[in-house]
């Protein structure tokens, strides 16, 4: 009897025990974006995604969104999600800050801002061909110029004629001078003064890029493939398979003037002039949005100066207590439904 008592004891202690370490296993994340709702609280990561990093870049990982209107974790994959806002991806399709999808071509070897605020300007390298017979270039995002207070960084896809997913495609820039990170997935680089941060979600082709309290970007380099190639009969030579980027963004502190082809969805007057309903809803701008080089601020409608002091004016969901649903979404990503 005492036997059978001691034993229930055992397994009573030992399933506490249990239950405390499982609890334990999942982790409260702090948000630390500075004038969020959420800024300063710890928030429990979901059961499915109790870990806000991970070695295998399939595995979906823990995220504070700290400017959501309620402070609540979600599970991500740490790369880009081209059917969610903030994306560019493919021939160049864009889904903007108010949810809605559209496509810029622009034009293969030129530059063009994708986003320009008073301390961030994001410009976009070009790549593409024009087979004969149409009337504008296939084009798709092959760099990124970022330029963030006085500081510059690029990353592009190298570019190559047959695609090898064993061999990575990134290059890196910091100030103009070559950055090395290394091949292993978590691997990360620090600026000298942790403002700038680079990771490796995978040992190849798939990084995060963070702006402290400014942007993040999530980065995927991928072919055309001869599948995207006879779908669209892009007619890609043999000589080069067009390795190009996948990316999303978030932004942390955009002001209300932010412009740029991808910044202005996120503005709060901002009206989408791409026709709805239409299999393709196109928006034009060349013109106002081309960039002399990946690392120039010089587009028409530019807005970014290095001279540009630590507190600006932001524009953020938290500030809006009712919307107007009679447009659309204000160009935050919110959808009114009645």
């Amino acid at each position: 009897m005492d036997m059978t008592k001691s034993s229930s004891i055992l397994i009573l202690v030992l399933v506490f025990v249990s239950s405390l370490m499982e609890t334990e296993a999942y982790y409260f994340r702090q948000c630390s974006t500075k004038g969020s709702r959420c800024h300063g609280k710890y928030i429990k990561c979901p059961v499915e995604c109790p870990s806000s990093e991970s070695n295998d870049p399939k595995v979906k990982v823990c995220l504070i969104d700290c400017d959501k209107p309620i402070c609540k974790a979600v599970c991500r994959h740490r790369k880009p999600n081209c059917n969610a806002p903030g994306s560019g991806c493919h021939d160049p399709r864009f889904i903007g800050g108010d949810g809605r999808v559209f496509y810029f071509h622009g034009k293969s070897n030129d530059h063009f801002s994708l986003v320009s605020d008073s301390d961030l300007q994001i410009n976009a390298r070009f790549i593409g061909h024009r087979p004969v017979g149409r009337t504008r270039d296939y084009t798709w995002i092959q760099a990124l110029g970022i330029m963030f207070n006085s500081q510059t960084f690029s990353l592009e896809a190298i570019k190559t004629p047959q695609w090898n997913d064993k061999v990575d495609h990134l290059k890196f820039t910091y100030n103009g001078n070559d950055l090395v990170l290394h091949e292993a997935s978590l691997s990360t680089w620090y600026s000298p003064n942790k403002d700038v941060k680079v990771e490796r979600v995978a040992d190849k082709n798939i990084v995060i890029v963070t702006f402290k309290d400014v942007a993040e970007i999530m980065v995927n380099v991928v072919p055309v493939t001869k599948e995207d190639d006879a779908i669209h009969n892009y007619k890609v030579p043999n000589d080069d398979c067009f390795a190009h980027l996948e990316v999303q963004f978030r932004f942390f502190a955009l002001s209300p003037k932010v412009d740029g082809v991808l910044g202005r969805t996120y503005r709060l007057d901002y009206e989408n002039t791409a026709k709805p309903g239409v299999a393709m809803p196109v928006v034009g701008g060349e013109d106002k949005y081309k960039t002399t080089s990946l690392l120039s601020s010089n587009c028409a409608s530019c807005v970014f100066s290095k001279d540009t002091p630590s507190e600006k004016e932001t524009t953020n969901i938290r500030d809006f207590g009712t919307l107007d649903c009679t447009k659309f979404s204000y160009g935050m990503g919110i959808v009114c439904k009645k």
